[in-house]
């Protein structure tokens, strides 16, 4: 017979930028992406501004969390390459996949399964 061990956490944002960062970094963690935390800075902003494409978005991107578009243009290139950001047409946005609402909360059910 198993034994199922329910945890239950709470962590409140306050704001959906913040709550987009958190739901990233632990979605990393768990599927042991090892984004560092710029990237993941930059996925939870594309979420939220819809994409990461446009000079304005990106140029947003870079005062906001002080970096240069070089280095954009390199985190973009990896998060492509490992498929947390795609290409929609002419856009760069977050994979449908792992994109939520964060203007909502958000409930994880997280299950490590033994064997």
């Amino acid at each position: 017979m198993k034994t199922v061990i329910l945890q239950k956490l709470r962590k409140q944002e306050e704001s959906s930028i913040l709550l987009a960062e958190r739901y990233y970094t632990i979605l990393s963690a768990v599927n042991g992406l090892k984004l560092t935390q710029r990237e993941i800075q930059l996925v939870a902003f594309a979420a939220i501004r819809g994409n990461i494409s446009y000079a304005n978005i990106r140029k947003d991107f870079c005062e906001a969390y002080g970096t240069t578009n070089p280095s954009v243009y390199n985190i973009i290139s990896k998060l492509k390459r490992m498929g947390v950001l795609v290409k929609d047409g002419t856009k760069v946005k977050v994979n449908p996949q792992i994109l939520l609402n964060f203007d909502n909360d958000v409930t994880l059910e997280l299950r490590l399964v033994h064997g």
